[in-house]
């Protein structure tokens, strides 16, 4: 079992910055990949940015070049910077930490979220 717990969400006028934490605790030795997903009212859970543990990123195109993700793997931390934000950017931000369970599947585990907010 892995338990993760992100922080970090606030009301933040447009263009501004924010960084979420999420930090992993329990079985974190299984961890390989982690990342953030975001979901708008009404909308579907979309990825925002994954980390291997490798170091390898990847991002949704409406965030490349604002966002951030990072990793320290010696707090089990999971990091998003986000710059330049911009109202529909407004979402719950969610943590998402993938242990594999063996061939090419993978057990995905979830944060509570946290609520961003960008007011125009």
């Amino acid at each position: 079992q892995v338990q993760l717990v992100e922080s970090g969400g606030a009301l933040v006028q447009d263009g501004g910055s924010l960084r979420l934490s999420c930090t992993a605790s329990g079985d974190t030795i299984c961890i390989s990949a982690m990342g953030w997903y975001r979901q708008a009212p009404g909308k579907q859970r979309e990825l925002v940015a994954q980390i291997t543990s490798g170091g390898s990123t990847n991002y949704a195109d409406s965030v490349k070049g604002r966002f951030t993700i990072s990793r320290d793997n010696a707090k089990n931390t999971l990091y998003l910077q986000m710059n330049s934000l911009k109202p529909e950017d407004t979402a719950v931000y969610y943590c998402n930490a993938l242990c594999p369970t063996g061939g090419s599947t993978h057990y995905a585990y979830w944060g509570q979220g946290t609520q961003v907010t960008v007011s125009s």
